[in-house]
């Protein structure tokens, strides 16, 4: 188990849980990050905001909040 925001370019995996207050949850999951959910990592280099590919969408969120996002790599 890792954070999305640890996740290489590339890189799949699958949304485990989501950690944080109501309101970061909350945010979250109305963007679609929700468990069980398959997430692939677009841009991950320097120290802006990532980008995924999730839900047939791409969506950016501040690497903070990334390390809320507990994730599982995919095996392939």
């Amino acid at each position: 188990m890792t954070t999305l925001n640890s996740l290489e370019t590339g890189q799949i995996a699958v949304i485990h849980s989501l950690t944080g207050d109501k309101r970061f949850i909350s945010r979250a999951t109305a963007m679609g990050f929700t468990p069980d959910t398959p997430v692939t990592m677009m841009q991950n280099a320097g120290g802006g905001p990532i980008l995924v590919y999730l839900r047939d969408t791409q969506v950016a969120m501040a690497r903070k909040e990334a390390a809320k996002v507990q994730v599982e790599r995919s095996a392939k």
